[in-house]
C-alpha cells in the first residue's frame, strides 16, 4: 500500500507561481512512476506530468515550458513547480503513484485557483 498526501495548492493571480508537493509513504520502494493529474469542473481528469525512476519526465502540451516535475527519492516526495500560471490551469490537482505490482494510488487532491 502507498499513501499520498498533497500540499501547496492555493489562490494565485495569473502569471504567478505555485509549487505542489506530494509525500509518499508505505511501500514506496515499489513505486516506479509518479505523476500529477488535474480535474477542472465539468471536465475529465487529465495528465499533467509524470516522472519515471526520478529522471525521465513527460508533460502535457498545455503545460510544457511552464511546469516542472521533480522527485526527491530521499524524502519520497514529488514536486510540481508551476510558473506562468493561467486561469485555465484552475483545477484540483491529484498526485498519483504507479507501482511495480501494477497498482495505481491517488492522493486526496489539492485545489489550485488562478485568477485573471
Amino acid at each position: 500500500q502507498v499513501q499520498l498526501v498533497e500540499s501547496g495548492g492555493g489562490l494565485v493571480q495569473a502569471g504567478g507561481s505555485l509549487r505542489l508537493s506530494c509525500a509518499a509513504s508505505g511501500s514506496t520502494f515499489s513505486i516506479n512512476v509518479m505523476g500529477w493529474y488535474r480535474q477542472a469542473p465539468g471536465k475529465q481528469r487529465e495528465l499533467v506530468a509524470t516522472i519515471i525512476s526520478g529522471r525521465s519526465t513527460n508533460y502535457a502540451d498545455s503545460v510544457k515550458g511552464r511546469f516542472t516535475i521533480s522527485r526527491d527519492n530521499g524524502k519520497n516526495t514529488v514536486y510540481l513547480q508551476m510558473n506562468s500560471l493561467k486561469p485555465e490551469d484552475t483545477a484540483v490537482y491529484y498526485c498519483a503513484a504507479h507501482t511495480s505490482s501494477n497498482n495505481l494510488y491517488w492522493g486526496q487532491g489539492t485545489q489550485v485557483t488562478v485568477s485573471s
